[in-house]
This record gives C-alpha cells, structure tokens and sequence, in this order.
C-alpha cells in the first residue's frame, strides 16, 4: 500500500465513524512551551482542557518536527525529524472500548494486516484495557503484555516521578516482524528492545489527574489521545527494513546517492544518506511555514538541521561540489505535494533559501576549517584529545562554525570537545548581553513576588480613564506607599496604557492620585498583570483611586508607525512575492524597522516600487478596521501571523482595505490616510535570507525629507551648480578625485620600485627560507601589492610580509613564491596561525593574503620575524 493511500485510508476510517477531520497545524507552534509542533495533538489542546467544546472526536495527519533524538536519525531504521502522525482524537466522547475496537478494526479490516502479526501492551495495573483485549477483540494472552509506567504511561513515569496534572495509561499496539528477526529468542516479546517488534500505534487513556507521588485522582472529562507513525506503518505495509525504503522517501535517497557520485555502499552509508535525506525534508516543510534559517529559536533549529545534511554530505561524497541543496524541494513536492500543495507553491523559494544556505555553508566551513585544523594540530603537539569550550565557543562566535560540525571534525580526528564548557561561554555571553533594569519581569516570573492579578486593557477604547492601584514596588520590595524621586513598578486593575508587545514600543504618561503624580515610562506584562514602570514625580503614590492618562501625541505617533508596518508588508508582498514573510518588527513614535524574508537586497527600483505601493494605499484613505475573532476563523480568512508570537484562542484581527489582513494586539490608525507621509531610509541585510527595511512616517518623515531638500540646496552651492543638476556636478568632482588618485598610484609605484631594489637587500634567511619584512607609511595595499609582484618577478624564492600605515588604518601584505609554498609555508597558513598575536584580520589564499593590522607596537617587524621563526621550526 502507498504511503499516500494509507494516510487517505486513516483520514476516511474516521470520518466514517463521525470524527471531525482538521488539516494538518502548522509545524511553527502556537504553544509558548515548544518551538515546533511535535505531536498531533498539539493543536487539540483547548479541546483537552475543556475551553472549546464545539467537536467531540476528531482525526488528522499532523507534520511534525523533533530533535531530541537527532543523532540517532539514520543509524536507526524508524527514528525521523520530520515525520507525520496520524492521529484520532476523543474530547469526552468515547473511551477505551471504542478507541480499542477502532484500532483493531482499522488494522484488520482496513489494512488487512493479520492479526496473529499483532501484539499488544497495557500498563500493569489497567485491567481495563487487558480485559477488552483480550475478550472483547479476542487477542491471545500470549500476545498481551504487560509493562511498567515508564513503557505504558503517559507522561513516562508520571505516578512515581511526575509532572502533576492529566495523565494516563496507554496501549501500544506492535507488528511481530518474524521470529527470525532480532534476538532469535523463545520468550521474545515487545517488551525486547531487539528490533522484532515494531510499535505502529499508541493508544492513551487520559483519565487522572496526578496530585502528589502515586496519588492519581479521576478526571471528570476523560480523553483519547492516539498517534500512528505514517512512515512506520508505511514499512511495515510495503516489507520495508527502514522507513528510508518506503515509497516517497526511497527515491529521494535514490536521488541524493547519485547527486554525490555513490555507487557501492562502501562509499555512502546508508546512515548519512537517510539523515541527509530526513533533514532536509524537515527544512522544506518548516521553510514552507515561514521558518527561514537564522540564528535564533527555530530559525535557529533548521539551519542547524541544513548544515549536519551539508556537512554529512560533505563527509560522504565522491564528486566535489555537488552537493546542489535547490534541487531537493522538486523531490519532496513530487512525493507529497497531492497532500501538502504549499511545497509546491513555494517550491522556488524553498530553493534559494536552501542555495542560499549552501553557500553560506561553504564559505563558513572553508574558514572554520582552516581555523579548528590549527587549533587540533596545535593541541596534538601538546598530547591534547580535548578543544576547549572556550575554542568551541569562539569558532562558533567568531567563525559561524556551528557546534555540530566542530564535533564532527574533533570525532574525525580521533578528538572529542568539551561540549559543558561550550555551553557555560554561551551562557556567559547571554547573561552579559541581556539587559540590566531596576526591575526586570523575570523578577516576577521566576517568583520573587506572586503576581495573581488581571489588569483589564481600556487602550484601544480611551487614553484616560479611572483606575485603581492595587500594588507598588520599589527597589525589589514591595510597599504600601511611594515619595517623590521613588523609582519604582505600579500595578492597576485597568490601564489604557499598552504594554510593549509585537514589536511596538509602550506607551507613556502620566497616574494621578489625589496626593501625587507617577511618570510613566515603560509598560511590561506578566501573567495577566499589566506593570507600570516609571518614577513618582511629586508627592505621595498610594494604593486606591487614581487616574491613568496617556500621552496622546505620542500613542498617536506609534499608531501612524503601526498601520505604516503593516502597509510596508502588503506592499513588499505585492512587489517581491507571496514569499515575504515577518521576521520581526519594532514601532517607535513615526520610526519603524520591518524584518523580513527574502534571499536577495532589493533593488533601487524595487524599493521605489515598495514605497509608491505604501504611498498609494496612504492616498487611498482606507479604512483600518478591527475585529475580534477566533483564532481558528482568523486562519481560514487568511490572516498573516507572526511565527515568533504565541497567539491565545481569541485573537485581534487588523483589515486594510482588500490588501491587508494580520493577527495584531497592536494600536492602529483608524484610516490610512492619517499616517501622512512615508519613506524608506534604508534597506540591509541582517542574515542570510533576511533584510530589513527602515522608515519614516508623519512628522518625521517630513522633518528628514526637508532636512535632505536643504543637504541638496548647500551641496549644490559648493559645487556651483543648481539642485537639479547635482548628480552632474557630483560626478564631475569624483572623476577629478580619480584622476588625481590614480596618478597619485603610477608615482608611488615608480618610486617603490626603485626602493624595492634596496628594500630586497634587507631580505634574511631564515631556516633556509629568505624572508623579507618591511613596514611604510602613507602606502595602500594596491602599492604594496605591486611591489610584492615586482619582487617576486626577481627573485625566484622569497616570503614577503609588508605592513603599512595609512590614513584610515594599518594594512599588510603577506606574499610568497611557489617553491616556498611547495615546502609547506604558505601565506594563509602563516597568518591563520599567528593573527592573534600579530593582531591580523584578513584573507586570501596560499600564496597571498591581505588585511588589517589591528594594532601595532614599536617592535611589531621584531614580532613579525620570530613568528616567522617559529612557523618554520613546526
């Protein structure tokens, strides 16, 4: 049976039995306690927990993303990333019998598998479940099994070890692969971890509530929560030893063997090429939902999972460069785009995201390379098998040498890292990042105060309104009252201020009470409280009636901001593709940053474009109008979301005209026509695959266009010619500066090379290696570069290294002749291994390499040779 029939099969059993079928969620998670979807029930958790009751049952096919078991994807035939879980779903409905019976029928009758190849596990102590097996269905004894709660208990361990809260049983259903199969033993059952017996489906109970060690209580709402590996039962259904060999993975894995040049299995393993090949389809999907590869969260996550394929790749293949990551999305989209149309919609996108990475990769792993090579060699000369984490940590830092690959390459050099240390400097250098406050929400959230209280929101309706003040803090302590000067946290039972949330910035003003005035200056939330921070600007603040004002002028800047936001996006949407997509955003009074997807900078005619769209639905005045709806309805009428937010049931959807639609919190205008003037003032990369673009609206951007109306006006007047005529008299200017400069360069390089003759004269010999070092002033690196090639033509064995002042910084050039670099001294090895204590940033190759001197001593030349000296001595 194909892959594609089975999960069809699944989906229609259970609608037949009156189930509600959902698509599968996004595998971007809403749940603020995971990055990615991980399980099929995920999307089903208001039903669990009793807040939606409008479907009882339910079945899907949810895609779903893990990495707790990375290293073990390809040494094992079953274990995946990316796979997908059928699943049916029971809110108060049904229970064990059914739940059991739907199982059995399915596998039986559906799938035809023979019931004598079923076995079936319970938890010890659930009579309930054995019973039904065994009489109800009519299993055999001997093929139930009873096993403890760390098998057959969700959570794992939960009656001894915890979490408190839902719980349950569960019974798990296997395929007996053969008696021929795994340990060969008699009394072989599922409870062996052998490999005969493959679980296909699990079964949970949901039915306690834990409330303390071995205490389990009865839940009044009891629950079915099942998932079925696709890809598992897929091989089990078509013979197959792994789920690789399975129909829509098998060609691919086909595919990524001659793309590598394999031929025999002793060139490729089976185990790099299924990781290869799972890795890159979890990249696929999650790029699809709007994951693109960054450093952080789970963006963080793909591009890890992108560059162990590439790395594998790397390790395994035959013919050199070519790897040729934009090829694979075609591959996935032919296997399981009939389920999944986006794959194919964003085919092209998902390529040159993946090209784009690929060659992110490359240039990464060439400079990583080359710096880990001589850390391990230097450590071997010390008798070492361990890096440091420290060195772990600034390869990672410094280089963008992922930890993953430094692993890899310590393993292939018979060496491991020390992974704890790499985790203590990253934690170092995330303690020293984050900001320092008086008072910080973790404070808060970690419980150094119990904050219980619900501030209700007003500040979409009013910018003033009568509060209470139910709480005050100061100084990491809370009190009944504040004086004058006090620095401190109030908490209101309603505020019209808005806290700082999705990227806009918070409001400011003013709480009065009748015996003194708060400034208001930052708006925080934890939990369901609302958090004022600020200073008491006269008299005495104390608990009870106050009044809560909003600075207008300001909200009202912020708000011309917002709508621009989301303006800029339709129109980056409308000009570049439906690819666009946020990856953040921050709104300040008339300023705003927009981050977002997409592989290439924009052109000037591009951004033109991008800022005439935002200019024509300005003009259009159109209505931005608010709503409140449902989350789930807010999808199907294909509001844009945020992955990085975490949206609640009920969400706020904003509508612009027919050309915007987004989930947002935020404060908006209420007619575009307000926002007055907009323009772009820069565009610029901030990672691979992400720009982002900066803008002005309202008041500041009228300010910073009159600002360069009066830059034109002056430059005109210096260079004696009227505003519409600038660029002509800018560029008369620069082809006299080129002129000049380049005449400049011909006499420096007559004259060097006059000086060169004597220059070669102070050339020494060092372990049989002439070498020549110099240092000049006021010479650029094109000079140096000219007299390095010049020397070279006379001499037929030199090592150069030229270092010259000039007015910006300190330059250097590091040249060699080949029967030098065939003896093994080349210039990239040279500066590599000694560019720290040089103070050297550059590049290039083996027989040339240019850069920076960070900083230079007196005695830098003197440095320069006995760093020579002991580069010839290794």
């Amino acid at each position: 049976m194909k892959t594609n029939e089975l999960r069809k099969k699944y989906l229609d059993f259970f609608k037949s039995k009156g189930h509600t079928f959902f698509v599968s969620d996004t595998l971007v998670s809403y749940d603020a306690s995971t990055l990615f979807t991980s399980a099929g029930m995920h999307q089903f958790k208001p039903y669990f927990l009793g807040e939606k009751k409008d479907v009882k049952k339910a079945t899907s096919c949810q895609k779903c993303l893990r990495t707790g078991d990375i290293e073990e994807v390809g040494k094992t035939p079953f274990h995946h990333t990316f796979f997908e879980m059928l699943g049916n779903f029971s809110f108060g409905d049904y229970f064990k019998y059914e739940a059991i019976e739907y199982a059995f029928e399915f596998l039986t009758k559906c799938l035809n598998v023979k019931e004598d190849a079923l076995w079936f596990s319970v938890y010890k102590d659930d009579d309930e479940a054995y019973k039904i097996w065994k009489d109800h269905i009519g299993v055999s004894p001997e093929r139930i099994v009873k096993l403890d709660e760390k098998s057959n208990f969700w959570p794992a361990n939960a009656p001894s070890l915890g979490p408190n809260g839902p719980c349950g049983p569960c019974s798990e259903i296997f395929f007996d692969r053969g008696k021929h199969v795994g340990c060969c033993k008699s009394e072989c059952s599922p409870a062996c971890s052998c490999g005969r017996f493959v679980e296909v489906w699990n079964l949970v109970f949901t039915q306690f509530n834990r409330v303390g060690e071995n205490r389990l209580e009865p839940l009044p709402q009891k629950n079915i929560d099942t998932g079925m590996g696709l890809e598992r039962m897929a091989a089990v259904l078509q013979g197959k030893e792994s789920n690789f060999e399975i129909d829509i993975l098998h060609p691919i894995v086909e595919f990524t063997r001659e793309l590598l040049g394999g031929t025999a299995e002793d060139h490729l393993t089976k185990s790099f090429l299924y990781a290869i090949v799972d890795h890159l389809r979890a990249a696929v999907f999650a790029i699809a939902d709007g994951v693109h590869p960054s450093n952080v969260d789970q963006g963080y996550v793909i591009r890890k999972l992108i560059r162990i394929a590439l790395w594998k790749m790397t390790m395994i293949e035959i013919k050199k460069s070519k790897r040729r990551l934009k090829e694979f999305p075609a591959h996935y989209a032919e296997q399981m785009a009939d389920f999944y149309p986006q794959i194919r919609e964003k085919q092209s996108m998902i390529a040159d995201i993946l090209d784009n990475e690929e060659q992110k990769f490359i240039a990464t792993l060439e400079e990583g390379e080359k710096r880990i090579s001589v850390l391990v060699e230097g450590l071997k000369k010390q008798g070492k098998t361990i890096i440091a984490g420290q060195d772990v940590f600034r390869l990672y830092d410094t280089y963008g040498l992922p930890v993953e690959l430094s692993k890899e390459y310590a393993q292939s050099r018979a060496m491991t890292i020390d992974e704890e240390g790499f985790k203590a400097s990253l934690e170092k250098q995330k303690e020293l990042s984050r900001k320092k406050s008086m008072f910080d929400a973790d404070i808060f959230k970690k419980g150094q105060f119990s904050l219980s209280e619900t501030t209700q929101f007003l500040g979409y309706e009013s910018l003033s309104t009568d509060v209470s003040v139910l709480r005050l803090f100061c100084e990491n302590a809370e009190l009944t009252s504040l004086k004058e000067g006090d620095e401190a946290v109030v908490v209101l039972d309603k505020t019209p201020f808005y806290a700082e949330s999705g990227g806009q910035l918070t409001d400011k003003g003013t709480i009065k009470t009748a015996t003194g005035q708060f400034a208001v200056e930052e708006v925080f939330r934890v939990n369901e409280a609302i958090l004022h921070r600020g200073r008491v600007l006269s008299g005495e603040i104390t608990k009870g009636p106050a009044t809560a004002l909003v600075d207008s002028a300001r909200r009202r800047a912020l708000a011309r901001a917002h709508t621009a936001t989301h303006l800029l996006q339709a129109a980056l949407r409308k000009v570049l593709g439906a690819h666009v997509a946020q990856q953040g955003s921050s709104v300040d009074e008339d300023t705003l940053r927009f981050d977002f997807t997409n592989q290439k900078a924009l052109l000037p005619l591009e951004l033109e474009k991008v800022e005439d769209a935002v200019t024509g639905f300005i003009l259009s005045a159109s209505t931005v109008d608010k709503r409140t709806l449902s989350l789930e309805e807010a999808k199907k009428e294909g509001a844009l979301a945020f992955f990085k937010d975490k949206y609640k049931d009920v969400v706020r959807v904003v509508s612009i005209g027919n050309y915007s639609k987004e989930l947002c919190g935020g404060t908006h205008l209420n007619n575009t026509g307000e926002i007055g003037t907009f323009v772009i003032v820069s565009e610029s990369s901030i990672s691979s695959g992400t720009r982002r673009i900066e803008a002005l609206v309202g008041d500041a951007a009228y300010r910073y266009l009159k600002s360069i109306r009066t830059l034109v006006k002056d430059s005109a007047v210096l260079l004696k010619c009227s505003p519409q005529e600038l660029s002509l008299g800018v560029r008369r200017l620069l082809d006299d500066n080129k002129e000049e400069k380049e005449a400049k360069i011909t006499l420096q390089k007559q004259m060097i090379a006059f000086e060169g003759k004597e220059i070669v004269t102070t050339k020494k010999e060092i372990k049989g290696i002439p070498f020549l070092v110099h240092s000049f002033n006021d010479h650029s690196p094109d000079v140096l570069l000219y007299l390095c090639d010049t020397l070279k033509n006379q001499n037929t064995s030199l090592f150069i290294f030229f270092v010259s002042k000039t007015a910006e910084k300190d330059v250097f050039v590091c040249s060699a002749t080949n029967d030098i670099i065939e003896k093994g001294f080349s210039c990239d090895k040279f500066v590599a291994q000694y560019k720290e204590e040089l103070s050297l940033r550059g590049g290039g190759r083996k027989n040339l390499v240019q850069g920076v001197v960070v900083k230079r001593s007196d005695e830098y030349l003197e440095k320069v040779r006995e760093c020579f000296l002991k580069f010839t001595n290794r």
